[in-house]
C-alpha cells in the first residue's frame, strides 16, 4: 500500500481515559488526529466543540484534523483556528451557494489553516470540483455523517475514484481522505482506487491489539 495517511477519529474513544488514548496513537507512530464536530442541527448529534480542542491543544502535538458538521461554517472559522486545527474541513451542504463555499475556503487560509471540504454520501463528487484549485483536501464520507459504527457504502469507490482523477488532470496537489466504515478491507479498497487518508475510529480504539490494527490499515 502506498503512503497512506491514517487519522484516528477521537468519536470513537474513550473519553474518560482520552489522554491514554492520544498516546496510543502517539505509540503506533501516528502523526495525525481526528476531530468530529456537530453542532445537533446539521447532523442530529451533537459532540465536542471548540472549547474541548481549545483546552487539550498543547497537550497535542499532533496534525489536529477537525471536521466541522455545523450550520453557517463561515460564523466558527476564527474560532478552530484560536483553538488549533491544522485542518478545518467543512460541509458543501452547509452552504447556501458556491459563493459562500469560497468565502469559507478563503476564511480558514486567512486564519492560517489548511482548507478541506465534505460531501455526504448522496452528494455528487462533482460538486466539489470547481474548488479543487482552492483546496488542500476533499473528504469523501462513505457513511451518512452524524453517527459512528456505520457500514461502509460501497458507491464512495466511484466517488474517490473520480476524484482522483479530476485532481490528476487539474495537476493539483488535494488529499482526498475517506471518513466512515473504514477497516483494513475498506481502506486497501479506498487507497486502491486513489485515497491519501483514511479517518478511522472504531476498527482501532477500544481494541487492546491498536498497534496491529494500525499496522494492518497501511500495509
Amino acid at each position: 500500500m502506498k503512503n497512506v495517511i491514517i487519522s484516528p477519529s477521537v468519536l470513537g474513544a474513550d473519553f474518560l481515559n482520552f489522554g491514554k488514548e492520544v498516546q496510543k496513537i502517539k505509540d503506533a507512530g501516528i502523526k495525525w488526529i481526528h476531530f468530529d464536530v456537530m453542532d445537533g442541527r446539521f447532523v442530529k448529534n451533537i459532540s465536542f466543540g471548540n472549547l474541548f480542542l481549545e483546552r487539550i491543544n498543547s497537550q497535542i502535538d499532533l496534525v489536529k484534523d477537525v471536521h466541522i458538521m455545523i450550520e453557517n461554517p463561515l460564523s466558527m472559522v476564527e474560532k478552530f483556528a484560536e483553538c488549533g486545527a491544522d485542518y478545518l474541513t467543512f460541509h458543501y451542504e452547509a452552504c447556501k451557494d458556491d459563493v459562500e463555499v469560497f468565502k469559507v475556503i478563503d476564511k480558514i487560509h486567512e486564519c492560517g489553516m489548511k482548507a478541506g471540504i465534505s460531501v455526504k454520501p448522496g452528494t455528487p463528487v462533482a460538486k466539489v470540483f470547481p474548488f479543487l484549485h482552492s483546496l488542500d483536501l476533499v473528504l469523501i464520507m462513505s457513511v451518512e455523517p452524524g453517527l459512528g459504527g456505520q457500514k461502509f457504502i460501497d458507491l464512495s469507490l466511484n466517488k474517490i475514484s473520480a476524484l482522483r482523477n479530476k485532481i490528476n488532470e487539474e495537476k493539483v496537489s488535494v488529499l482526498i481522505s475517506v471518513d466512515g466504515g473504514i477497516n483494513d478491507v475498506t481502506g486497501a479498497d479506498c487507497v486502491t482506487v486513489g485515497a491519501d487518508v483514511l479517518v478511522v475510529g472504531q476498527y482501532l480504539f477500544g481494541h487492546e491489539d491498536f498497534e496491529e490494527r494500525y499496522t494492518r490499515l497501511i500495509k
